[in-house]
């Protein structure tokens, strides 16, 4: 059971911006894209049991530890953890485990920033087709405004990943709805978080 300190301090703030989003009647199910270390959706399959959650990773040291508190919490709820290249064709997600309109929330944190931009443009192509009409797209993370970043630690922190992998650092909210809207996904609110965070709620236009 890998513990993520940012991941301890943000899943209750995460939480209730999903508790804000989601229909509390149920049943739902729900993707997490790149769950980490598990302890989010350890943490919102608790929080919520009227959601099944399908939990995936694509490093496979995240991948046992997703399952070290799948079992820890004896978590009925939470799916067996799936391995998933989120640059990869949807259809292939979870060897061809999900189906087309089948899931009301996909949720996705902390992944935007540090990965290519091929993973964020696979996860909006991917969330344009699993999702039912309706449905949700949950991502968290630090961004860029209107060509912005602020403050000045998120700044040395997008220089910081840059640094370390050209291909990552902090992606512009305006470029995220466009890609987003190309998918069939509407950016429908933006809510300020801790730490200089937002949570982004995108929702799958429905079908005339």
């Amino acid at each position: 059971m890998l513990n993520a300190p940012a991941a301890e301090r943000n899943k209750e703030p995460i939480l209730a911006v999903l508790r804000g989003c989601v229909d509390p009647r149920g049943p739902l199910q729900a993707l997490e894209v790149s769950s980490g270390t598990g302890q989010h959706v350890a943490h919102f399959a608790r929080a919520l049991p009227h959601i099944t959650w399908q939990p995936s990773e694509y490093d496979h040291q995240s991948l046992a530890s997703i399952e070290a508190y799948r079992t820890h919490y004896q978590l009925d709820g939470v799916k067996p953890a799936i391995h998933l290249d989120a640059s990869s064709p949807w259809d292939s997600w979870g060897s061809g485990s999900l189906q087309a309109e089948s899931l009301d929330l996909v949720v996705n944190i902390n992944m935007i920033h540090i990965s290519p931009i091929a993973c964020t443009e696979g996860l909006f192509k991917g969330a344009g087709h699993i999702l039912k009409p309706q449905g949700i797209l949950l991502t968290y993370g630090p961004y860029a405004v209107n060509g912005q970043i602020t403050p000045e630690s998120n700044v040395n922190f997008d220089l910081s990943l840059r640094q370390r992998n050209a291909a990552w650092g902090l992606r512009d909210i305006a470029l995220l709805s466009s890609m987003a809207q190309r998918r069939g996904l509407f950016l429908e609110k933006v809510v300020d978080m801790p730490a200089n965070n937002k949570c982004l709620l995108f929702r799958k236009e429905s079908l005339v």
